[in-house]
């Protein structure tokens, strides 16, 4: 759950779902586009205007009686006020039905057809009076369904008005300065202003959705954040591979022998060798475990691609397949798990029988071997700690991919053979919650937590969190490609920043 939003993160959040907002106004639009057009019935609009005098007197003088246009303009607001009542509006629906059979009105109005009679407030509804421009004009429309009915409208209360009106106020006149006429345009539903409210209707539910499902989001999603809750470095930070969060389990274990592996990968995993090699400097063992919180989040993957980075720079680098339950890595490296880790450890056969040597350049590879009963217990026996202990002399660098931290405990069972461990954290899966229960596990086992990986990240902005980006594969055009001639001069300057 996010603490907070500045402007700036808002804005970064909006527009990396641009593309939902886009959708949802797109959809928004057509729907009210459709019911407008198809759906709403069509209305139609007129009026007639009358203009109210303070006295019956017809006889213009002198010019005009200023006070006389004042009282006119005071008898509106009361005008108005006695043509909505109830007994106008019944003389009107009685005059409608004098012209009209019920059934024709019912199609406009609310008719009681047992007691023919029109409900008074389906006429009201229909009915707008009002001053003009405050003027002593009273200007009455009428919008409905039909237009020859809006315009009957206008002129039945322009011929009752000034008989009620002078019965019931007493005072002044009204007069109809012309005749309604029906208006075959209409005026309801107005298509374009329905379709613009749809848009930005949909608009505004996509926001609202992205925003709470933000908010309410408690994955892996802010490298600083997690950097700074924990108060552990961040490592490595590795994109998606193929760029989709929908991957096939070949596009999962891609390695860096792929010659199809993406410039930008490549660039990341040599960004968190370094990390690695700063990390492990100051300890005598340079044996590292890999971990992760829960299953699926790319551990082996993770495990396989650091120790061919590191081989890749020239170091002696030993790959141990610690996952006894679900070994991965003899299926990464296409070789049999016939021998193995637990061939070794239980005395069955020798290291040297069974580490497969050279999977690839300065990287050798010991499998997880046939499945024990009892893994836990053998990553935590005496024997396994001597085979590390032995390899290390051997080899620059040991790499161990262990199974998830929060399913069993093998991981932690070689804490006192290994310098420390990753944990690996999957983009948009991994939860602060696994976080803190992983975290827990390793700190009760007292073994050194190194820093996280974020891995199969979609894209990485400024501020450490994260929107969708691509690569473009010109790099290449511009000094940044990769092939056999750039590799040999990796390693050489990688070897040089070793010695100094």
């Amino acid at each position: 759950m996010k603490n907070g939003y500045t402007l700036k993160s808002l804005f970064q959040l909006l527009f990396s779902k641009l593309w939902l907002i886009i959708v949802f106004m797109i959809v928004g639009g057509g729907l009210m586009f459709s019911i407008s057009k198809f759906l709403m019935p069509l209305k139609y609009q007129s009026y007639t205007s009358m203009y109210v005098k303070n006295s019956n007197d017809t006889i213009i003088t002198e010019g005009v009686n200023l006070n006389d246009l004042n009282a006119s303009k005071s008898l509106l607001s009361t005008y108005i006020a006695v043509l909505q009542d109830d007994a106008v509006i019944e003389k009107i629906g009685e005059e409608l039905l004098k012209n009209h059979t019920a059934d024709e009105l019912s199609s406009v109005f609310s008719v009681d057809k047992e007691a023919n009679k029109i409900s008074v407030d389906s006429i009201r509804n229909c009915l707008t009076m009002a001053a003009v421009n405050e003027t002593e004009v009273l200007k009455v429309t009428a919008i409905t369904k039909n237009a020859d009915i809006s315009a009957e409208l206008c002129n039945i209360i322009a011929d009752i008005a000034p008989d009620f009106l002078i019965r019931v106020v007493g005072a002044g006149s009204v007069e109809a300065i012309g005749e309604a006429k029906p208006d075959y345009n209409p005026v309801s539903p107005n298509v374009l202003k329905f379709t613009l409210l749809g848009v930005l209707a949909g608009m505004i539910i996509a926001v609202l959705i992205i925003l709470v499902l933000d908010f309410l989001d408690n994955t892996i999603k802010d490298s600083d954040e997690l950097s700074k809750k924990y108060d552990k470095a961040i490592i490595g930070e590795i994109q998606s591979f193929s760029g989709s969060r929908s991957k096939t389990d070949a596009d999962e274990r891609k390695t860096l022998l792929d010659k199809e592996f993406p410039f930008h990968i490549v660039e990341s995993y040599k960004a968190m060798r370094t990390n690695i090699v700063f990390s492990l400097s100051t300890s005598e063992k340079k044996v590292l475990a890999v971990s992760s919180a829960d299953p699926g989040e790319g551990k082996s993957t993770t495990s396989s691609n650091i120790a061919i980075a590191l081989a890749q720079a020239d170091h002696k680098v030993l790959l141990i397949d610690g996952d006894m339950r679900k070994p991965v890595q003899h299926k990464i490296f296409k070789i049999k798990n016939k021998n193995g880790l637990s061939s070794v450890i239980s005395g069955m056969k020798t290291a040297e029988q069974s580490i497969q040597k050279s999977v690839a350049e300065n990287l050798d590879l010991l499998t997880s071997g046939p499945k024990p009963p009892n893994p836990s217990e053998l990553l935590a026996s005496e024997q396994a700690e001597k085979l590390l202990n032995d390899m290390s002399e051997k080899y620059d660098y040991i790499i161990i991919d262990t199974p998830p931290v929060n399913v069993v405990s093998d991981a932690i069972g070689i804490s006192k053979s290994v310098a420390g461990i990753l944990l690996v954290l999957k983009y948009g899966k991994t939860t602060y919650d696994s976080i803190e229960n992983a975290m827990k596990k390793l700190q009760l086992s007292e073994m050194n937590m190194l820093g996280f990986v974020i891995n199969d990240i979609v894209g990485k902005r400024h501020g450490g969190s994260y929107y969708k980006y691509k690569y473009k594969s010109g790099y290449s055009d511009y000094g940044y490609g990769y092939g056999n001639d750039d590799e040999k001069e990796d390693k050489k300057d990688t070897k040089k920043e070793n010695k100094a």
